[in-house]
């Protein structure tokens, strides 16, 4: 039997991928002791028989839990399924969370180095400024892709565009006014 370390690098590993890939087409399995050598219940294979089943393989491999496989009706497998439901959402939204949080906590911290800067060396400045866009601009570019109904995030990545273009055009308007000075 594994050990607990290698089951949290291996959770590492998997999460690691699975934030890399496209996540609104991936499912995550959150901090579960997946087990495939644990063989299904009867209620479990009945459940993964059923009409409304897309992926039986991946039904199967989700609810090989020990806590799934030990349910002894349809209540508490219904039960279990849905807390697995819901910790697949918390787990796939922390993902999300850090993707997005990167990307913001980057372009939030390239805004304020710029700002220290802008008046010291101002193409520098500009150079920074410019290499903010292209981080928010593939944010935007995976949200459309995942046809994700989210206004006020494709808003806010429009207002960032803006505020990348009006210090790209701050700088230059700085460096062109005072050309023998940098």
């Amino acid at each position: 039997m594994a050990s607990t370390n290698q089951l949290c690098l291996v959770l590492v590993i998997f999460l690691s991928v699975f934030s890399l890939s496209s996540l609104l087409t991936s499912a995550i399995f959150p901090k579960a002791n997946v087990s495939l050598s644990i063989p299904s219940s009867q209620l479990v294979e009945n459940l993964c028989n059923g009409k409304a089943i897309q992926n039986r393989r991946f039904y199967l491999n989700a609810l090989s839990t020990p806590e799934v496989i030990a349910a002894i009706d349809t209540t508490e497998l219904g039960t279990l399924i849905l807390k697995l439901g819901a910790a697949n959402a918390k787990a796939t939204l922390n993902v999300y969370k850090g993707i997005i949080k990167k990307v913001y906590k980057y372009a939030i911290l390239s805004f304020e180095m710029v700002s220290s800067k802008f008046v010291e060396d101002p193409q520098t400045a500009n150079y920074d400024v410019a290499v903010i866009g292209p981080e928010i601009a593939n944010c935007e570019k995976e949200l459309i892709n995942a046809k994700v109904q989210a206004p006020r995030l494709l808003a806010g990545n429009r207002f960032m565009k803006y505020y990348v273009s009006m210090g790209y055009e701050i700088t230059s308007t700085l460096e062109l006014e005072n050309p023998n000075e940098y």
